[in-house]
């Protein structure tokens, strides 16, 4: 791509190198611990579901029973297995059993290490053909309606009520959304499981459950049918049961995924440690699965200066991106956040804004980058913050940016009033149809405002990623840098879900993923 802020690339290389030793030296850690959330996603994939007397999810029922035994540093696969070989049950028929105080996994004789693989691997392989087949499904899906050139029109629904929600939904869909957001009820990201079932009782969003994600995929594909259009649904695999919700997601089709490597150490206090650990194995899953994920970056600038800590939000996709590829996710499911944050009285302000944002593009060319609205600034004056969401929408389309999350009149409101929601799409489609080809009509003063501000930019974040590189990741956070967010290496919550790996540990699910790499690569189908 063409340079039209005359980017200096070689600064571009070295920021790319400084962010790919931070995560090389950060894999160093991921590869040598495990996590409870971890192993409870391992169960999960192999079968595992439901809930006990108690309504405590098995997942957890049996991770704990083996964690009690101190076997977790061999992983929850091994003793399944074991279980499988000394039983001849399933995994749902083994955890029943621990569900029930009927069978200690770390109690039973360990039978020959590779009889146990064989037993495990055999159920691992439908499991990942079963995502192999949803992946299809999807693609099918848009070689039978075609795809949407131009940015997606990204909307939210968070009534509580799973039911209420496909109403939002289909109303969504119907009135030109391309994508649905369904928000997590508030708190969930530090719930250390999983709520199973339907749900109807969310506050501020609706519960993550695998029964919620089938019955909103569902919905969906009926009213794409009525429509001629696939509708692409979102949610959120952060916080502490990450991997477990991309696993869910996986397994019910979803498309898009909030998927950040920082943003629940940052923003949700949970510990550094784990979070690096889970962040690997969820996006594993999600590279395999051809789900699209958004990365948070946007969420520093509605802590910080938007002009003052550009830098950090560039240095942070930097990162995101390496470990995306450590993963095996392609750059094509890349959704790289970023938003429209700068205050509305800075003098061009919106100059800036254009910078930052042909900049983004311009350094990950492949990436589906993720624009989010503005919200910082929305003075209470809807009209106002209706302007400032149309001159989003220009820079969206000016800059090629693809996730494009609708601002609302009702921007407080996470299910706004439909009518609301109707005249944000219009804005949107109406500018996006006017402007379409505009971004390839316009070049840039050369030694102008925007090509001093990115070059700024670029070389702030430069600088910082390679004071991280040579400092390391862990202690770079709890030194503030992202978000003027300062987090203690040993602290948050979920530390104590940290284990380390065991000499005969094995994960069968992260082989069998990272090896179909030119699968892999085909599923960003963006």
């Amino acid at each position: 791509m063409e340079s039209k802020l005359n980017l200096d690339w070689t600064i571009v290389d070295k920021s790319r190198e400084a962010a790919k030793n931070i995560a090389i030296y950060t894999q160093e850690f991921i590869n040598k611990n495990t996590t409870v959330s971890v192993e409870r996603t391992i169960c999960r994939l192999l079968g595992i579901d439901g809930v006990d007397e108690y309504g405590v999810p098995l997942p957890n029922v049996v991770v704990d029973n083996i964690e009690k035994g101190n076997g977790l540093s061999m992983g929850a696969a091994l003793f399944i297995g074991n279980a499988i070989v000394n039983t001849n049950l399933t995994p749902q028929e083994i955890a029943e059993k621990v569900g029930k105080r009927e069978l200690d996994l770390t109690k039973l004789q360990m039978k020959d290490l590779f009889e146990i693989k064989m037993a495990v691997n055999s159920i691992a392989k439908e499991t990942v053909e079963r995502i192999r087949k949803n992946r299809d499904k999807r693609e099918e899906y848009l070689q039978k309606f075609g795809d949407k050139k131009g940015p997606y029109l990204y909307v939210i629904v968070a009534t509580g009520n799973i039911y209420e929600d496909i109403v939002q939904a289909e109303a969504a869909a119907k009135q030109g959304a391309d994508i649905i957001a369904v928000i997590r009820t508030t708190g969930q990201s530090l719930l250390d499981y999983v709520p199973y079932g339907a749900t109807t009782e969310g506050f501020g969003g609706t519960f993550a459950t695998q029964e919620n994600f089938k019955l909103m995929r569902k919905a969906l594909d009926e009213v794409g049918e009525e429509l001629g259009r696939y509708i692409r649904l979102c949610n959120y695999c952060s916080g502490l049961c990450m991997p477990e919700i991309a696993a869910m997601g996986a397994l019910e089709r979803l498309d898009v995924m909030l998927n950040d490597a920082l943003y629940g150490i940052l923003f949700r206090d949970i510990n550094m440690k784990r979070t690096i650990v889970d962040q690997y194995f969820s996006r594993i899953i999600n590279g395999f699965a051809g789900v699209i994920i958004n990365t948070g970056e946007d969420n520093y600038l509605t802590t910080s200066d938007a002009v003052e800590e550009a830098h950090t939000v560039l240095a942070s996709q930097f990162i995101n991106e390496q470990f995306a590829l450590f993963a095996g996710l392609p750059e094509e499911q890349m959704g790289l956040g970023h938003a429209f944050e700068i205050n509305p009285e800075l003098k061009n302000g919106f100059v800036y804004e254009l910078a930052q944002a042909q900049m983004v593009r311009e350094i990950f060319p492949k990436a589906p980058l993720k624009y989010m609205p503005p919200t910082k600034f929305m003075t209470g004056n809807i009209f106002k913050g209706h302007v400032q969401d149309a001159l989003f929408n220009m820079i969206t389309v000016l800059t090629s940016q693809k996730l494009h999350l609708l601002g609302m009149l009702t921007e407080a409101i996470h299910t706004p009033f439909m009518s609301d929601r109707a005249l944000s799409i219009e804005n949107a489609r109406y500018i996006f149809n006017t402007m379409e080809d505009l971004g390839e009509e316009i070049s840039f003063k050369k030694g102008g405002i925007m090509e001093k501000r990115a070059s700024e930019v670029l070389n702030k974040a430069c600088e910082l990623l390679q004071e991280i590189e040579s400092i390391g990741l862990f202690k770079t956070l709890e030194r503030g840098v992202f978000a003027g967010v300062k987090r203690p290496i040993d602290g948050g919550k979920g530390l104590d879900g940290v284990v380390e790996k065991g000499k005969d540990y094995f994960n069968p699910f992260i082989d069998m993923m990272l090896k179909d790499k030119t699968d892999n690569q085909r599923a960003g189908t963006v």
